[in-house]
């Protein structure tokens, strides 16, 4: 029996070469990912679902999935080493990036976060989590691009503060409406890497990258470094200059923090 969310993602209009499978619920979009994509699944398919029981960000974190937000992983089949198919991490980040600035009454106040955050008005407003197993030749047999964007509800503790599109203005509208935008502008900066490499990426993201040049706190696994946030490397790096003088550092992974953002009057999931 179709469920109603696969009747409705039956309608969908998506990029060419696109295809759902749509879930109620499931565990983890991104574990349904993974196992379809060791099945042999075709890059451009997207798992979609109302809510996860089991979500999870980076480094393990729990993710909130209440339904009303948008929760969606894409399996793509890039070919490259593991270093480079890592950039598609800022990839996914600007999509999301034009996909709230085309539904926002305010777009300038969308900003990226490094490494693969997206803000609105200093808050987050979505999480990314890539996942990825090799191949023989030492490249990735596939990636998994996990997305959850608030939507409607938005968790009312998070380190940078938290929001969702309907708070900051956007017009109703449902996750699978969402997800139509979000998916042609992934195809769009997907099918650029692609074709261009990082570059254009890189360019793009630093155009709305948060705190370049200014003090940032990077939290590492064994230390957190003062310093400025000098640039972005060629590869995707962020290139620190610690405040105490020493070498520009290099950092790969990490936390940024900035100044606290300024107390938000709104109750969560307003």
């Amino acid at each position: 029996m179709t469920s109603s969310l696969e009747a409705e993602a039956a309608r969908l209009r998506l990029p060419p070469g696109f295809q759902i499978k749509a879930f109620d619920s499931v565990g983890s979009t991104n574990d349904e990912a993974k196992a379809l994509s060791r099945s042999g699944a075709p890059e451009g398919t997207v798992v979609w679902a109302r809510r996860q029981e089991s979500g999870r960000g980076r480094r393990g974190r729990a993710w909130t999935s209440p339904e009303g937000n948008l929760y969606s992983t894409t399996i793509l089949r890039p070919g490259l080493p593991p270093a480079e198919a890592a950039q598609v991490s800022f990839v996914a980040a600007l999509a999301i990036a034009e996909t709230a600035e085309s539904v926002l009454p305010d777009p300038g106040g969308v900003r990226c976060k490094w490494p693969n955050d997206v803000l609105v008005h200093d808050r987050k407003l979505s999480g990314i989590l890539l996942e990825s197993e090799p191949a023989p030749d030492g490249k990735v047999a596939w990636v998994v691009l996990g997305v959850g964007i608030n939507l409607r509800h938005f968790p009312p503790t998070a380190d940078y503060g938290a929001t969702s599109l309907i708070a900051e203005g956007a017009p109703p509208m449902g996750p699978g409406a969402l997800l139509e935008v979000y998916a042609e502008h992934l195809a769009a900066w997907y099918g650029r890497w692609r074709a261009h490499g990082f570059g254009p990426v890189r360019d793009a993201w630093m155009s709305r990258a948060k705190g370049l040049g200014g003090p940032i706190l990077v939290r590492l696994a064994d230390r957190t470094i003062p310093g400025t946030f000098a640039d972005l490397d060629s590869d995707g790096v962020l290139l620190l200059d610690p405040t105490d003088g020493g070498p520009r550092q290099r950092i790969a992974a990490g936390d940024v923090f900035f100044a606290p953002p300024p107390a938000d009057p709104r109750p969560p999931d307003s």
